[in-house]
């Protein structure tokens, strides 16, 4: 086998790994700014609200009896 191609092909080899690795590290970055985004929207909203948006029926109703 031929030297310069081999060492062509493992240049080659190394370069797309570096670029996919480079990629994945964005993508992570990206997914846990997501994530920290949502946290914070979660935590802004009032705990009244989430559970009227968990149990919609929750306190509409009474029974009275005269």
């Amino acid at each position: 086998m031929d030297i310069a191609a081999l060492a062509g092909a493992m240049a080659l080899s190394n370069t797309q790994n570096t670029w996919g690795v480079g990629m994945l590290s964005k993508t992570l970055d990206n997914s846990k700014s997501q994530g920290d985004q949502l946290v914070q929207m979660i935590e802004a909203v009032p705990a009244s609200q989430m559970e009227l948006s968990v149990n919609p029926m929750i306190g509409s109703n009474f029974d009275i009896r005269v």
